[in-house]
């Protein structure tokens, strides 16, 4: 008897398992309003050099910043730079200080703004680039112009420390169990959280959010297995597909969030805050029975399957289900040694599919956030672009839902990423003026990422065998996380070229699209126990390849 058929009797899919889901949906629901924060924490209002106030006389007031800020070639004011020297103005006797110090008159000498800069404060009442320490008003960040790289410097310092924590707790919690693991998440969520809304400086800011991220990792490594590991193969798409729509709902709830919350620290605050009642459900979140057998901790397995059982209404015969039967499938599946990556690497399937996960979780979360943080030019307001962006998602998600089920994982994620690919590729082709056509290809880019995320949780976990699917999950979203990190440093390369990093996210997920071609199905198939079942099915798919080719040979013979 193995894991399977003890499942079978307990119940695969009934109130226990959705009971477990609901229980786990709030994780899925904190993560993208800490992922997607920077779209409203870091964003940059219009700003323009401080400017010292006009006289009192002047009956110009409205032009009187046209003195002193020059116009950039589209007419609008220049946010980084000023006059080195007052301007005189039609109709205004202003200019006789600049023609003092012998200015020309058709190269008027331009400086950075010395100091400071004025901000709209009409969308964001307060944001890190904008951020006045409490107490100390004439200190600003001003993460702006020259400063603008630490703006975006600080997504990528989350994403960093994302990588790293997902490195931990992905051993870790293969180590020490998912349940204890849990809850170390979010403790150091709240903790961390509470600390980056009481910065009082850019390098406390950075290095808490980077902390941050390494606890919310947590989130992203354990939730999705230890709800897979309860149940069937039956309910695993439907339970996957379920689960991720949780952030979806967090996508939209963060645009409803950011709308009525504008001072950064307070938004922190709401966003870090339900991670307390998080803590409390954890009393009724149980630990995974299978990783439970690996360990050999047959009694905690027992209780937990009898709970099951009596919770999905299964009446369950004693001999069946006694704790000597429970004894005899730990024997079958228990770990002797301790799991590590290099274990990943070893033997010849597992260290394909590893390689092949790196590539693929790269490129969904390269193509993902650089789609979902760059939120300009779309002729809509950043609330609205975000709930469009998160409405967009749901019914992607019913397409994942169809397409697992029909064409399967290894289709699925090869054709949600390719189409990430063709919609990132059209909208390069598509001019400035045609601003429509180009809001729905980011639209319609940003709802195959999502399906190729929700996609890659689902394949990943049924592809590593429990004794490492968490050092497995750890391993592709360390990968992943590089990328994510990397995706806001890409907005960078418009400098170089406007559609550089366009080209660069459409790039990266059509290799990743190629190489998810190479993984193995995992449709209707039972989750792998031990490296010895993974291995197997690849020695199982070598013998129907040889008896496929027999015939055939027979035949020209």
């Amino acid at each position: 008897m193995g894991f399977e058929e003890l499942l079978e009797q307990v119940g695969g899919f009934g109130p226990f398992q959705l009971r477990n889901v609901a229980l786990l949906a709030l994780p899925r629901v904190l993560l993208p309003l800490h992922f997607l924060l920077p779209i409203f924490l870091a964003a940059v209002p219009a700003h323009r050099c401080a400017l010292p106030g006009a006289p009192a006389n002047f009956s110009h007031q409205d032009a009187w910043p046209e003195a002193y800020i020059p116009r950039e070639p589209d007419g609008t004011l220049s946010s980084c730079l000023r006059f080195a020297y007052p301007q005189a103005l039609p109709n205004t006797t202003l200019g006789e200080e600049r023609q003092s110090h012998g200015e020309l008159e058709d190269e008027p000498a331009t400086v950075p703004c010395s100091q400071g800069w004025e901000y709209d404060h009409s969308e964001f009442s307060s944001t890190i680039a904008t951020e006045q320490v409490p107490f100390c008003l004439s200190l600003q960040w001003d993460l702006v112009c020259e400063q603008k790289g630490l703006n975006r410097a600080a997504s990528t310092f989350f994403f960093a420390g994302v990588l790293v924590g997902a490195v931990a707790f992905g051993y870790l919690s293969d180590r020490f169990g998912r349940r204890r693991l849990l809850l170390v998440a979010y403790v150091s969520t709240l903790v961390l959280g509470l600390a980056s809304a009481a910065s009082v400086s850019y390098v406390m800011f950075a290095i808490t959010r980077t902390l941050t991220g390494s606890a919310l990792a947590g989130f992203t490594i354990i939730v999705m297995p230890l709800e897979l590991e309860w149940l069937d193969v039956e309910h695993r798409t439907v339970a996957g597909v379920l689960s991720s729509t949780f952030w979806t709902g967090g996508v939209m709830l963060l645009a409803l969030v950011g709308y009525l919350i504008r001072d950064w620290r307070w938004l922190l605050l709401a966003v870090t805050l339900p991670c307390a009642p998080g803590i409390l459900s954890l009393w009724w979140v149980p630990e995974s029975a299978r990783w439970l057998l690996t360990q050999g901790r047959v009694k905690e397995a027992h209780r937990y399957l009898l709970h099951c059982a009596r919770l999905n209404g299964r009446p369950v015969c004693e001999d069946s289900l006694s704790q000597e039967a429970v004894s005899k499938v730990a024997a079958e599946e228990r770990v002797v040694r301790r799991p590590s990556y290099l274990d990943l690497f070893r033997t010849p399937r597992l260290r394909h599919i590893s390689l092949c996960c790196v590539v693929v979780w790269f490129g969904v979360n390269f193509s993902y956030y650089g789609l979902s943080l760059d939120v300009s030019g779309l002729g809509l307001n950043v609330y609205q672009t975000q709930l469009l962006f998160g409405a967009v998602e749901l019914p992607f998600k019913l397409l994942v839902y169809l397409s697992v089920r029909h064409a399967g994982r290894r289709f699925t994620q090869a054709g949600t990423l390719l189409g990430t690919a063709l919609a990132l590729g059209t909208r390069l082709l598509v001019s400035s003026d045609m601003k429509s056509w180009s809001t729905v290809l980011a639209v319609m880019g940003k709802g195959f990422s999502e399906a190729a995320f929700t996609t890659a949780y689902l394949f990943t976990s049924e592809l590593y065998p429990t004794v490492l699917r968490q050092t497995g999950m750890g391993l592709t979203a360390l990968v992943g996380r590089l990328g994510g990190s990397l995706a806001p440093l890409a907005a960078l390369l418009d400098g170089m070229w406007l559609s550089l990093p366009k080209l660069a996210y459409g790039g990266i997920a059509l290799l990743a699209a190629g190489t998810a071609l190479l993984l193995p199905e995992t449709r209707q198939a039972q989750l792998p126990e031990t490296i010895q079942d993974v291995e197997r099915k690849r020695c199982v798919h070598r013998t129907v390849l040889q008896e496929e080719e027999m015939p055939m040979k027979q035949v020209q013979n």
